[in-house]
């Protein structure tokens, strides 16, 4: 065991069968087997890759949603992933919060984890504000006295004091991001992985957000951030991670990855707009 890491991969692959993105590991294999048991199946299969890489491609329906990565993150490093949707990005964060697991090689995780990936994860809508604090902290592996000697902090982070004794059905999807981050945030996790949900909340919490995240960092925490906001990942991270079709495109300072992002973006954008069958015109320009 390296003292020094936070995060070790290697050789970690993920892979889906066509229309189960998301389901337990279980349910993937009933799913595969039940998919070799229907003869007929993979004609109505076929019509559904055309929006994946063929590359990513194992059979007729099974694909890459990972390929081979390997990589290594040092302890209190502050590390951003970004790429485009489909890209790997929510199912790497999934398998290093131990939701599901590769399907080849392995992962390390040195530490505690405290992970926010989707917008009410581990809350439950008929209880309270206080009563999900709670539960939502034990799930996070904290004891009822740490949810105590916490529960004021927290409370005053996510803003929703009024509302604590109001069932969480009644609030907005940005109030119940606010309560769970400020849940994450407080567990003082060694390994804090933050998905796209703060882009809910509004402008003000995001900077304050940002913030908590400077302070476990400068604690010597270690953070994982993905985001489609280049700028709050530019202000945030020191290392990126570009992601490309389940494998990693390249990893470096966050400013010259997301400058290559960008150049990438803008190319693909150019070249799609030329081969518009919509555009009009004789062709001369």
């Amino acid at each position: 065991m390296d003292s020094s890491l936070a995060i070790e991969a290697t050789n970690l692959s993920k892979k889906y069968r066509l229309g189960t993105i998301g389901m337990s590991s279980l349910r993937e294999d009933i799913s595969r087997w039940w998919g070799r048991k229907k003869q007929n199946a993979s004609a109505q299969i076929n019509t559904k890759t055309a929006g994946i890489d063929q590359s990513r491609m194992i059979n007729d329906s099974e694909f890459w949603a990972l390929d081979d990565l390997n990589f290594q993150i040092p302890k209190g490093e502050v590390v951003g992933l970004i790429g485009a949707n489909g890209s790997g990005k929510s199912t790497l964060l999934k398998i290093l919060s131990r939701i599901t697991e590769p399907t080849e090689g392995e992962v390390k995780v040195f530490g505690k984890v405290a992970s926010l990936l989707e917008v009410g994860t581990g809350f439950h809508p008929e209880l309270t504000g206080r009563e999900n604090v709670y539960i939502n902290g034990a799930i996070l592996g904290m004891t009822r006295r740490e949810v105590d000697a916490k529960f004021d902090e927290i409370v005053e982070f996510a803003g929703v004091s009024d509302f604590i004794e109001t069932p969480i059905k009644r609030y907005s999807s940005g109030m119940t991001v606010r309560l769970g981050f400020a849940v994450a945030a407080h567990l003082d996790p060694d390994i804090l992985i933050v998905d796209e949900v703060l882009a809910v909340g509004d402008a003000s919490f995001q900077k304050k957000c940002i913030g908590k995240m400077e302070d476990i960092s400068n604690e010597g925490r270690t953070i994982i951030f993905v985001s489609h906001n280049l700028s709050s990942v530019e202000a945030l991270c020191k290392t990126c991670y570009l992601l490309d079709s389940g494998t990693i495109q390249s990893v470096g300072s966050t400013s010259s990855i997301i400058s290559n992002y960008l150049l990438k973006v803008n190319k693909n954008i150019h070249i799609n707009d030329l081969n518009n069958k919509q555009r009009e015109g004789s062709g001369e320009i």
